[in-house]
């Protein structure tokens, strides 16, 4: 059996150009996200990824006590298939290897971007979707997308993500986007330690209201 103590937290961030206008809020709130799940129930390990035209690992399988603060270089266009297909598949590939009772028990996916799709070469939205419902279906994989400048939900489901577990954000509340993705992060863990098949509570309607300028 996989271990129903551990999560394994993938969070790609989108460091493209316009991102620069809230870098600090980012910064910000990716800290208090980080703290947040360091008092969490259970372990964690932590992964985080960077892409705008490139794709980069900035630290990999980390005890979440041990995550630096975040230093965001914004830079680049928006490359955002080919790093989810980067992640996904190397993260796939990674988990495969390890004996099942080390594997994690909960694998989540946090995605947050301020712009859509504009310089992936290597992979297409549908291409994207059906990798995405095949971890999420096949392998209980959480997904979460944060997106701003966009139609998030939309723009999600499209690539496979649950449209409860989408958001929209203004430019102006990306730190307290990312406060209500760490709280159902948290929430998710905790459930994980009764019930290893407890679901990921939906974004409430109050919520996406607060989150939109």
């Amino acid at each position: 059996m996989t271990r129903s103590d551990l999560t394994q937290l993938y969070f790609l961030l989108d460091r493209s150009g316009s991102m620069q206008s809230i870098k600090s809020d980012i910064e910000g709130g990716f800290a208090a996200f980080v703290d947040e799940q360091r008092a969490a129930a259970g372990s964690c390990r932590a992964t985080l990824a960077q892409f705008d035209d490139a794709y980069d690992i900035v630290y990999a399988d980390r005890p979440i006590a041990e995550v630096p603060a975040l230093d965001l270089q914004p830079r680049g266009m928006t490359a955002l298939h080919d790093a989810m297909g980067r992640l996904i598949t190397d993260t796939g590939q990674a988990l495969a290897a390890l004996p099942e009772d080390q594997r994690p028990g909960t694998v989540i996916v946090a995605i947050m971007t301020d712009g859509l799709e504009n310089a992936s070469k290597e992979w297409t939205a549908a291409a994207i979707k059906a990798l995405v419902e095949q971890q999420s279906q096949q392998y209980h994989w959480q997904f979460l997308y944060m997106g701003a400048d966009q139609d998030a939900v939309e723009v999600g489901a499209g690539l496979g993500i649950a449209r409860d577990h989408a958001v929209t954000f203004g430019r102006g509340r990306s730190r307290e986007a990312i406060g209500a993705a760490g709280a159902k992060i948290s929430k998710l863990r905790a459930a994980r330690l009764v019930s290893p098949a407890a679901p990921m509570e939906a974004f409430t309607a109050e919520e996406r209201a607060s989150l939109v300028e």
